[in-house]
């Protein structure tokens, strides 16, 4: 049953409040003001309950970027944990570290800042508002709406409606947004982005992106254990040479501790558990003792599009523009995009302004975000590195071995735009993975070093209406329950960091187990959407101002 909308309009929709939204906003109304115009109509929205509440990242920061859009940033106010300081790379076996006599050009991290992206974007929505842009929080966008093939807009969530899909009394029907400009800046993998892909072919001529999810918890440590500012990376354990990934620890400001660990959605392990890999990480002799007689107080996890300046959809359609993670703007190598997500922000309301000028949204217009992207810093940057990633399919040893070539060559390596796989296809079954298709079993978790997922999600803050339709869409239940069991063992209630999937006993007393839901413990990161291994998840918006609530992070 079609549900009557209302029709709200403007001028330029940006969908999220994250640093590339935000910075698109903030730069297309600060150059009309100095210009002596009147800015456009601007409004972004914001599915978290507030601007900052699902930013998440590391984070160290590149303070290039925002030093392009406010060059008195600092005068401003804008929230720093700590500069960079002490910078280590550590190599870690099973029971040590080495540590490297130098640290490589691309994660050297001088003049840099520990940040949290969370305050980062609080801070950053206020002085965008100042300018007159409207910010709508927990404003979920729904999917795109098209006319002729063309987008018009979006459509909003429903709110209240029952697990049925059935109004309860307080339903208030999605509204149709349109504008003559809609800018996606949703974050990794966003639902709408999704969307463009398969409506609009925007991802047709890009290599596939590959994906890492980055787990982290913010802990209050012992004085005096750390100086505001020391930065570690790992590699190496606790996972295996065949994979990809890493740790971070960030010392922030005070007592405040950010550690993490990132692992490559590409494991051929079924078991692959991100979540997991962090706890083992903790728990080793090298890392253990930062965190002694420590307290953990927030917990997150994302994904982190790692594919590349090969792996960037098109930026522009007519009437759109994708900017940030959205449009894989992050170097793999260097482990940053804050700085790269607020430069295409910056080029994506220059292109609206020029568009404003013409009176014309058209491809042939907004398509000026493909030309300043390819004549600016950010595509060189990326373009240095646009085999990094890639280089790393079959492990660390193997990426090891292409970085020298890459490094020599401008970042081409032995092989240019190199075809890989998407991520869920580099899984393998239980029985070929584990001999005699035997899964190890779970870890344990002591709840002083090492946290089950659920004690985590607590710490994210995160908070859904139980009652109102899963916004996790499994489109065959029989797959789930009786397929995956014996092919791949269930591994979304392994590679999801939230406990929101898993298997139980039916209830009816009959042999086997059937798949159990829980979509209010989700953090949106995304995981269960990439890697699951029959692609039959589909993440979509939850009910407004549903979702984690990320302090510190």
């Amino acid at each position: 049953m079609e549900r009557e909308r209302d029709v709200l309009e403007t001028e330029v929709l940006i969908i999220g409040a994250g640093p590339a939204g935000l910075a698109c906003a903030y730069h297309l109304a600060s150059a009309a003001r100095q210009a002596g115009k009147e800015p456009p109509a601007i409004l972004v929205i914001e599915k978290g309950s507030h601007p900052g509440a699902h930013s998440f990242s590391g984070a160290v920061m590149d303070p290039s970027g925002i030093a392009a859009l406010m060059p008195d940033f600092r005068d401003q106010g804008m929230p720093i944990e700590a500069p960079a300081g002490n910078d280590s790379l550590w190599y870690l076996s099973a029971s040590r570290h080495t540590k490297l006599p130098f640290t490589p050009p691309g994660m050297s991290n001088h003049g840099n800042y520990i940040i949290s992206l969370n305050k980062f974007c609080g801070w950053l929505a206020e002085k965008t508002e100042a300018l007159g842009v409207e910010v709508y929080p927990a404003t979920g966008a729904f999917e795109l709406v098209l006319e002729d093939g063309k987008v018009v807009g979006i459509q909003t969530v429903d709110n209240g409606l029952d697990k049925k899909g059935e109004p309860k009394s307080n339903y208030e029907p999605g509204t149709i947004i349109k504008a003559a400009v809609t800018v996606l800046a949703e974050g990794t993998h966003g639902s709408l982005t999704k969307q463009a892909g398969q409506r609009l072919k925007i991802f047709d001529a890009s290599v596939n992106q590959s994906y890492l999810t980055g787990v982290k918890e913010v802990w209050e440590i012992p004085a005096g254990r750390l100086t505001p500012g020391d930065i570690i990376h790992t590699f190496g354990a606790p996972l295996r040479s065949n994979e990809y990934g890493g740790g971070f620890i960030y010392k922030m400001s005070g007592n405040l501790l950010a550690i993490g660990f990132a692992v490559g959605l590409n494991s051929p392990d079924p078991t692959n558990d991100p979540h997991a890999r962090f706890q083992q990480f903790k728990l080793h002799p090298s890392i253990k003792p930062f965190l002694k007689d420590g307290t953990m107080l927030h917990y997150g996890a994302k994904t982190i599009p790692e594919g590349g300046y090969y792996a960037m959809p098109r930026l522009y359609d007519d009437n759109l523009l994708i900017i940030g993670d959205s449009a894989g703007f992050l170097n793999s190598q260097r482990l940053k995009g804050i700085h790269l997500a607020i430069l295409s922000g910056m080029m994506a309301a220059e292109t609206i302004a020029e568009a404003l000028d013409k009176t014309d949204f058209s491809s042939a217009v907004l398509s000026g975000i493909a030309k300043r992207f390819e004549s600016s810093a950010a595509r060189q940057e990326l373009y240095k590195v646009r085999n990094y990633h890639q280089g790393f399919e079959k492990g660390v040893y193997a990426g090891m071995f292409h970085i020298p070539f890459q490094f020599v060559t401008g970042g081409r390596g032995l092989f240019d735009k190199r075809h890989v796989e998407p991520d869920h296809a580099y899984m393998k079954k239980v029985g070929e993975f584990f001999p005699g298709g035997q899964k190890p079993p779970a870890m344990k978790f002591d709840n002083q070093l090492t946290f089950d997922k659920l004690t985590d999600v607590y710490k994210s803050g995160t908070k859904h209406e139980e009652d109102q339709p899963s916004h996790l869409v499994i489109s065959d239940y029989d797959i789930c329950n009786q397929r995956c069991p014996e092919e791949f063992g269930n591994p979304c209630q392994h590679f999801c960091p939230a406990h929101v999937y898993e298997m139980v006993d039916n209830d009816d007393g009959s042999p086997g187990q059937h798949l159990l839901l829980t979509p209010s413990n989700c953090v949106h990161c995304k995981t269960c959407d990439i890697a699951d291994p029959y692609q039959i998840i589909n993440w979509v918006v939850p009910e407004s101002g549903g979702g984690p609530n990320y302090e510190n992070c």
